[in-house]
This record gives C-alpha cells, structure tokens and sequence, in this order.
C-alpha cells in the first residue's frame, strides 16, 4: 500500500485500488432507484471488446424481451458505440421529449430529453432490468452483463503498463445506496464481492479484504 495525494493506494499484483473502495459503504437500493443507472446518463455503459462479440452471439436469446426502440437501436447502430471518449459503450436509445409523470415501463414513460436508455434494458412494472443478465439467470448463456455494470460504483481504468485501477465512481442517482450501505455496514469492496472474484479471483479478494482491515481498523 502506499499513500498519496488521493489517499492511500492498494497494489495486489497489477491492480491498483483506490482507498475509497474499502473505506466507503454501498449497497444498492432497489426498491428506490428502480433501476434508474440504466436510463439516466449521456452515453451506454463501458464494454469490453469481448463483450460486444457476446451480445452480438447471444441477441437472438435476450432480444425479446428488450423494448422495440431497444431492438431499433442494436439492430441500427450494431452491439456497440463509441463514446466522446473513444471507449466502446452499449448502444442506447437517445431520447428527444418527455412525458411528465411518466414511469419507465409504463405506457406514459418517453424518457428525458439529453438521457439516454441502454437499448439492452428490460421494463417491467415500473423496474428498469437488464434484458442480457435475466437471459443469464434462465441458465440461457453463461455470459451476465458488462463487467462495468455488474461492478458499479467501481470504474475500471486501463493503465499504460497492462495493469488496472479500480475507484469509486459517485453518481448522485445512487445517494440512496451510499446510505443504506452506511445503515447496513456493507462496504464497495463487500458488497461486490462476486464480481471482484470473477474478475481478478478469491486470492484477490481476499488480499483486498485484509488491506481494508487494516485500513479501516
């Protein structure tokens, strides 16, 4: 570990982890939120090279249930776009008015003007859902969702000598989930624990968890 302008710095292997990551509480709020991340930002969601190449093999499986924007979009802009940034993002529904009152998944919904739904969302009742991981859970494909969703609040960012660095991400939509980890006493770390498994392993998270130990007293 080491310590600098932004606070102490955790290296397990090639991966650095920023304080944050095990010194704050989250844990989303569902019944709150609905799924709000999905509908409400300027631009998709992260993806992997690799993960486009599975959206594309498993979208005969998942489309049906994404909305028929949602299918306009992928099936126009292809299972993938680039961002401002030059990162691939998911390709997205772009909305140009807005019905006030209205609910996503409800026949009143339009969207807001500036935000933009990920094409691959799932409405039901009100709930905004992910189309690509109910096919996972129905033992469909073995492939989930973005990594970059799956481990929100942390953003993942490419260094320049192949390693990695995982912050905190803050985002006001989720205020609710910051609270609710701090009532539950479920840390960023503790509460992504699955996905911070997949992707670098148990040896990993347990060294992560040990560092935050000892952080965190």
């Amino acid at each position: 570990m080491g310590r600098n302008d932004f606070g102490t710095i955790i290296q397990i292997g090639d991966i650095l982890v920023s304080e944050e990551v095990v010194t704050e509480f989250f844990s989303c709020d569902y019944e709150k939120c609905r799924g709000c991340c999905c509908v409400h930002g300027d631009s998709g969601a992260p993806l992997r090279e690799e993960e486009a190449e599975e959206l594309e093999k498993h979208y005969p499986v998942y489309s049906p249930l994404m909305t028929e924007e949602g299918r306009e979009a992928a099936e126009s802009q292809g299972f993938f776009e680039i961002d401002r940034d030059g990162d691939l993002v998911t390709p997205v529904v772009r909305r140009t008015h807005f019905v006030e009152g209205g609910v996503p998944g409800t026949s009143g919904y339009i969207g807001t003007p500036g935000l933009e739904d990920c094409a691959f969302c799932l409405f039901e009742n009100g709930n905004v859902l992910c189309s690509v991981e109910r096919g996972f859970f129905q033992g469909k494909y073995k492939f989930r969702k973005p990594v970059s969703c799956w481990l929100y609040p942390i953003r993942i960012t490419k260094m320049p000598g192949g390693g990695e660095a995982l912050n905190l991400h803050r985002w006001g939509i989720c205020k609710d989930a910051f609270e609710k980890g701090k009532r539950e006493g479920t840390r960023v770390y503790q509460f992504l624990r699955e996905p911070l498994e997949f992707l670098y392993g148990k040896e990993f998270y347990e060294a992560l968890s040990a560092a935050a130990e000892h952080i965190n007293g």
